[in-house]
């Protein structure tokens, strides 16, 4: 059932790898770690679809929803890097017309740390195709925040994507898709894709996504309990459980089919927060690359003084959309333990750790002290306590071989 290769040395991963997919609580995956340049795991089995008709293959990519958020930050960081863009400056500065309705005091990195107070559409996820960006960039420019800008973290689930993606396209013209494919992707040989162009339909898994009904937010007691008995960080988890933000970050469309990630315009759309599409191993190629000098054959990403910087963290809740954990966020990376102290619904971090993890179970991350890339893909999205399991296992079983 697995097929790949795997250093006699990391053979604990490939075990676990193996019992996830034989057990049959994952359908299809694959992992890729490099170290210190060399790929020394490359695995791969089960399904992409969930008849279980059609193998999981070596270049089979999936939709790794906020994975993508880490992509996008390493565009941004290059800009940063070129001089270009100035985390400090007010976002206005690039994109005069997002100055209303009190966003004028917001920077850029209030975009990439998800402290500009827009993680939800006011009034709804406007209806229509995905792929129409204008659509969704002109209703976040002209509505106000729920939060004062700069004054609170509170996830930016999709929203993330458009905010950072206008400023990246402001600022170079070219959407964070094609800059990703044109400065980084291509030169380096990365199969990785925000925007997935038809040709690669046929090599695409489909996402198996849980019933929307089945989730249900945990602790809905705690509201009947004095604040006064509870810790800061339970006090935290409750006053972000009865605002409700949660539900406006992660809002669905009445619009959309159950499964619409699995759509065609879901897949060819630009969404830099949520619908990229790539293999594991181009993930552990992109990180293992910024992991060992952020540079490979000659080509630079950015400098390392600029990763450094965007990988130090710049704000740590507690996180209003995601249960008051304080989650660390550099600019625009997910760092260190993640909120994975509230239960398995985060992927476990080791401190120097710094990437992304997807809502359907996959991760990628880099770890410049230890000179690992990762990246772990998924089409079986599970329930919040169990989304992480594989991946966790995974990554527990790497560090105590280092």
């Amino acid at each position: 059932m697995i097929k790949g290769d795997c250093d006699s040395k990391f053979l604990p991963v490939k075990e676990i790898f193996s019992n996830a997919l034989e057990s049959g609580f994952e359908t299809g995956a694959a992992i890729a770690i490099e170290h210190k340049g060399k790929l020394v795991v490359n695995l791969w089995g089960g399904h992409q679809d969930a008849n279980r008709t059609k193998e999981w293959e070596e270049d089979t990519l999936v939709n790794v929803f906020s994975v993508t958020k880490g992509v996008t930050a390493i565009c941004a960081a290059r800009l940063i890097d070129e001089g270009k863009l100035d985390p400090n400056q007010l976002v206005s500065y690039y994109w005069p017309e997002y100055n209303c309705n009190g966003k004028g005091k917001t920077k850029v990195s209030d975009f990439l740390c998800h402290r500009a107070g827009m993680f939800g559409f006011k009034g709804g996820i406007p209806s229509g195709s995905f792929q129409d960006w204008d659509m969704f960039v002109s209703h976040l420019e002209s509505q106000s925040p729920y939060r004062e800008p700069g004054s609170s973290q509170g996830y930016h689930a999709l929203t993330y994507g458009w905010l950072v993606g206008e400023i990246i396209k402001r600022i170079d013209g070219r959407s964070v898709g094609q800059y990703f494919k044109d400065e980084i992707a291509q030169p380096l040989g990365i199969d990785f894709y925000i925007g997935l162009p038809r040709e690669n339909f046929s090599r695409c898994a489909d996402m198996i996504m849980m019933e929307q009904d089945s989730i249900k937010l945990p602790g809905g007691f705690l509201k009947y309990i004095p604040d006064f008995f509870l810790s800061k960080r339970i006090k935290n988890f409750k006053e972000a459980l009865m605002c409700g933000d949660f539900e406006a970050a992660f809002e669905f469309r009445d619009e959309d089919s159950e499964n619409f990630q699995n759509s065609e315009d879901w897949r060819i759309a630009e969404i830099p927060s949520a619908n990229g599409h790539g293999t594991a191993k181009s993930l552990a190629k992109l990180y293992g690359i910024l992991s060992n000098d952020c540079s490979r054959n000659g080509i630079a990403i950015m400098s390392k003084d600029t990763l450094e910087r965007a990988i130090t963290p710049h704000s740590s809740g507690p996180d209003s959309v995601l249960f008051g954990a304080g989650i660390k966020f550099g600019l625009g990376f997910e760092l260190a333990q993640g909120i994975s102290s509230l239960g398995n619904i985060s992927p476990i971090l080791n401190d120097k750790m710094f990437g992304h993890a997807g809502i359907g179970g996959a991760v990628a991350f880099g770890d410049p002290e230890q000179n690992f890339g990762y990246g772990f893909i998924c089409n079986q999205q599970h329930k919040p306590r169990e989304m992480y399991k594989t991946n966790n296992q995974l990554t527990k079983a790497l560090y105590s071989i280092i």
